[in-house]
């Protein structure tokens, strides 16, 4: 038996500064004993959960299986665990497969050591065992694998994810600088936006809040277009279970009205971008985007807006990116009355040029970028919800 059977103990990665986040969302999904680890967390779960978590879950970025843990003080060490696991009953002789190393504090100081090591051992098991070796495929793996080491101390796990979580399979064109699609997720999260008023992003980019704002309210699975996972190469994976796992969660999508999400940007051509990337989801014709700045915006009332503003990568003079902000905040300030407001920055000094008071300011990564998540809370609005372009 492999270690995550004898203890039913995984390992989900989690982006930076969303452990907590993160948790909250194992445990509704039903991990049980969660324990929050740097990057990641612990959590208890069975089959069903496993499958549920990696098909339902918006802001994790991986669940690993762990198979053994071991003493690793040299590369013998990788080779001889290598050894003792029956490959052939997680991948077969024609798949490919992968290897993700990190290693800390250990006398093996190389992750790309450590990868080369372990993949000879898996080609030395089939060609003892075959005569022939797999291939490596670092691209589109058909399994992946992952060795950490620390102080000395691995754990070899299987990737039950496959591809990395972050991958919905709508996003196949991006504008520049895009937004992660977990870290929009958890931005969604915790504006605690639920449909009952609409929202707006105002500098939409190629989609990517807009497309999860749809997932979200629509209930539809984070991997509903997605047809492979890690997970199929459990020794024990069960098929039956998972069919049952992916059809409760899918009976549970529900439609989108009209007039509730709302994109807009000055760029015709990103515009284009982001309805292309919407088009892969179910309900994207209810969602109304427009090809024009936010200036021409006349007013959005009583809603939610959550963008994410040029910060510089997308602006090249200081100058224009302050003035944008300038402009957002004179905006939030005169047409978004009774509206909460959501900007995420990669550069936390622009804040300032918002000319707004901020009631939270949330840390959080995109990728490598540290930003930080900005609510403006805008009052005094009419009772009813007003969404309003020039000319209307």
């Amino acid at each position: 038996m492999y270690d995550y059977q004898k203890n039913n103990i995984y390992f989900a990665q989690v982006p930076g500064m969303m452990e907590e986040l993160c948790e909250q969302e194992l445990i509704e999904l039903g991990a049980k004993n969660t324990k929050v680890s740097y990057r990641g967390i612990y959590f208890e779960a069975d089959h069903s959960i496993i499958y549920k978590i990696n098909y339902t879950a918006r802001t994790i970025s991986r669940v690993l299986a762990p198979l053994k843990s071991f003493y690793c003080n040299n590369a013998n060490a990788i080779m001889k665990t290598a050894e003792q696991i029956e490959w052939e009953k997680i991948f077969s002789l024609d798949q490919t497969f992968s290897i993700t190393s990190s290693v800390t504090k250990s006398t093996i100081n190389n992750s790309l050591y450590a990868s080369q090591v372990l993949k000879d051992g898996i080609a030395d098991y089939f060609r003892t065992k075959t005569g022939k070796r797999p291939d490596v495929n670092t691209v589109n793996p058909d399994v992946r694998f992952n060795l950490f080491i620390e102080k000395d101390k691995a754990i070899l796990s299987l990737d039950t994810s496959g591809e990395s979580l972050h991958k919905r399979g709508y996003r196949l064109l991006a504008g520049e600088a895009p937004m992660q699609e977990t870290l929009a997720a958890a931005i969604i999260r915790l504006s605690k936006w639920d449909g009952e008023k609409p929202l707006l992003d105002c500098m939409c980019g190629s989609g990517t809040i807009i497309c999860e704002a749809l997932m979200h309210y629509c209930r539809i699975p984070a991997q509903n277009l997605r047809k492979n996972f890690g997970f199929f190469h459990l020794p024990n994976f069960d098929e039956s279970i998972w069919i049952k796992v992916k059809a409760e969660a899918d009976s549970k999508i529900r439609p989108l009205p009209k007039e509730l999400i709302y994109g807009s940007d000055k760029s015709q051509i990103t515009i284009k971008v982001a309805q292309e990337n919407l088009s892969r989801l179910p309900f994207s014709e209810n969602v109304e985007l427009a090809g024009q700045p936010f200036q021409h915006i006349k007013q959005f009332e009583n809603g939610v807006l959550i963008t994410n503003p040029p910060y510089g990568i997308r602006l090249g003079q200081r100058s224009d990116v302050e003035v944008l902000y300038k402009e957002l905040g004179d905006f939030i300030k005169t047409k978004c009355k009774g509206t909460t407001a959501f900007i995420y920055t990669g550069e936390p000094t622009l804040r300032k040029h918002i000319g707004l008071k901020t009631s939270k300011r949330i840390p959080l990564v995109n990728g490598k970028l540290e930003g930080v998540l900005l609510q403006i809370d805008s009052y005094e609005g009419s009772k009813k919800a007003k969404y309003q372009k020039k000319g209307e």
